[in-house]
């Protein structure tokens, strides 16, 4: 190779316009934490097909077990749950991918007690309903 020629640097990574606008600044982390966020994530959305199951069960298999106000209602509070658990699932990953970019404290996790809420007035309804029938 010539003198006057330097061996070529390889390109600096580029990542995506999507990906610049959702986590911007901050440094990489760890791949590890990462594909842990991501892992988290995933059994967010889990257990929100769960409930979307559930929800859906609850109004196709139950005609003879609940009066009808009263499924739909369970129906829908399932549904309803599961769609927000996927939504706050992923606006958690985010939170949590911008917070390990710029090394800040984690944030408290907001979907915990709305999951916990729900779940328990999903309950108490049924407890309710087998108690009177």
């Amino acid at each position: 190779m010539p003198s006057d020629q330097s061996p070529s640097e390889p390109e600096p990574f580029r990542r995506s316009r999507l990906a610049e606008r959702l986590l911007p600044g901050g440094t990489e982390p760890d791949p590890r934490f990462t594909l842990a966020n991501e892992r988290t994530f995933l059994a967010w959305i889990r257990t929100s097909l769960a409930l979307l199951a559930g929800g859906i069960a609850i109004e196709a298999f139950t005609a003879d077990l609940f009066v009808q106000p009263v499924r739909q209602g369970i129906a829908i509070l399932l549904l309803a749950l599961g769609m927000l658990l996927s939504a706050g699932a992923a606006v958690r990953w985010l939170r949590v991918e911008r917070s390990m970019r710029r090394k800040a404290p984690l944030p408290l996790p907001l979907i915990v007690p709305l999951l916990a809420g729900a779940g328990a007035l999903a309950a108490a309804v049924i407890i309710v309903v087998i108690a009177l029938g």
